[in-house]
């Protein structure tokens, strides 16, 4: 008795419906606010939606760089325990924490300044470099070969001819217009340059949509720099400047800069693993705090400890993002701050360089207006500072966003600023932002019309996936 015959039509529904079905069996148990969309996407394009999510729906290295992770903890260890030495006399819970979750300790008899002036910090990053003896290295998600980048590779040129040695490390994603040029010139001067977490089909390389969003430079071990600041022209986009919040740092905290720098370096490269890595002479009392984070370190850190000190919150808490796309936990921690009485204010930009990200953002106004939350959307520039203020006990300054890539998918780092003299400084800076800004009203903003609240729920759906 002959077996009947499928045709490819009845064929290719099978195949869809297997899909559908192993995407209900196996999605839900990642837990992740992510797993809806992908639902969403493998159920009406199972086949296209499957291959996108093998591609980018796995927050997971490559085995080959978790092992070289592995390898990296002793060098990393041993960092952590020579920063002990300069730990402060009475270190904090929130200290105590955000060394479990990132490796490295607080330390007293650092430096700091904020800068919040775009073309300073790039004057003042290369006078460094004009000065270093021994080294520099930069780890930078985007470095363009602009002007504004050109003055910077430059300097790293000049510093190559003394004998310093000078390493780069660049998104390919984020560098995506400019990282050809860039790599280019850089190694015709003799820097020493890499691409992080690089696109590759073989050897088990393939990227999974994971970025190295990380802004370091570190210049002889003694200086460094941490924020929100690429190496780019600050109105690289047609009609948009971008506002930045940089910190530049001396004493022992540069060493753990220093150790997240080579080892990044060391997980591109395989060769060379930190070690030996002493701390700077102290150079004066700020008490800081470098915290890591990424798929590799436990408990999505910079989002894990954010949730917890909203919680922990008593008077304020001022969050300033660009890019603000929040999951259940963190809005679950503004809405009981605000029914406890605490003053939340949260700083966005009214200049939108990603729409659909806008799009999807702005989906959230209205039930955190409702819950309490003070909403300022920040005017002329865009406001692409990241950090946050608690109860004047607390400051963070970094490059993580309030949003799901940040959380789960990117290699950031966040600087803690724990003394009152440095978070004072900091909620500065934020009282700046708002008095520059313009204040979300419930009532107003209830009133945009349908089609635009449409557009944001719609954006809000797939926004897992932006």
């Amino acid at each position: 008795m002959a077996l009947p015959t499928l045709s490819w039509e009845t064929l290719y529904d099978i195949i869809e419906w297997v899909i559908r079905i192993g995407a209900l069996l196996v999605i839900p148990f990642r837990r992740r606010f992510t797993a809806a969309a992908w639902l969403l996407l493998i159920f009406f394009l199972p086949i296209p939606g499957l291959l996108l999510f093998l591609m980018i729906g796995q927050p997971r290295f490559p085995q080959e760089r978790i092992d070289r992770f592995k390898e990296l903890r002793p060098s990393i260890d041993g960092v952590a325990d020579a920063l002990r030495d300069h730990a402060p006399s009475s270190p904090s819970a929130v200290a105590a924490f955000a060394e479990r979750l990132g490796h490295f300790p607080a330390t007293d008899g650092n430096q700091v300044d904020l800068i919040d002036d775009y073309d300073q910090v790039i004057s003042r990053l290369i006078e460094d470099i004009e000065g270093a003896k021994r080294c520099v290295f930069l780890l930078v998600y985007i470095f363009a070969d602009d002007a504004m980048g050109m003055r910077v590779i430059e300097a790293l040129g000049r510093a190559v001819t003394r004998g310093v040695d000078c390493r780069v490390l660049i998104d390919p994603v984020g560098s995506l217009h400019w990282v050809r040029g860039t790599v280019k010139r850089l190694c015709d001067l003799g820097v020493r340059t890499r691409q992080t977490l690089p696109w590759r089909l073989i050897r088990g390389r393939t990227r999974r949509d994971m970025r190295n969003h990380r802004k370091l430079f570190i210049i002889d071990g003694s200086i460094g720099y941490a924020g929100s600041q690429n190496i780019v022209a600050k109105d690289f986009r047609p009609g948009v400047t971008n506002r930045e919040l940089v910190a530049r740092c001396t004493g022992p905290v540069v060493a753990a800069m220093e150790a997240v720098f080579l080892g990044d370096w060391f997980l591109e490269t395989g060769v060379s693993p930190p070690c030996s890595i002493q701390p700077p002479k102290a150079e004066g009392g700020a008490i800081l705090q470098l915290l890591p984070s990424g798929p590799e370190y436990p408990m999505q850190g910079f989002e894990t400890l954010l949730v917890w000190q909203i919680h922990q919150a008593r008077e304020r808490a001022t969050i300033a993002t660009p890019y603000f796309i929040p999951d259940q936990d963190v809005i679950a921690a503004l809405r009981t701050a605000a029914a406890r009485g605490v003053r939340l204010d949260l700083v966005l930009s009214h200049v939108v360089d990603h729409p659909i990200v806008n799009l999807a953002q702005r989906s959230y106004y209205a039930d955190l207006l409702r819950a309490g939350v003070r909403i300022h959307l920040f005017d002329k520039f865009l406001l692409h500072a990241k950090n946050v203020s608690i109860d004047g006990k607390l400051a963070i300054v970094g490059s993580s966003n309030v949003d799901l890539r940040s959380f789960q998918l990117n290699e950031e780092v966040s600087l803690l600023l724990y003394d009152p003299e440095s978070v004072a400084a900091l909620e500065a800076v934020q009282r700046r932002y708002i008095v520059d800004s313009r204040p979300l009203e419930l009532d107003k903003w209830a009133k945009r019309g349908r089609p635009i609240m449409v557009a944001e729920n719609l954006a809000r759906l797939v926004s897992p996936l932006l």
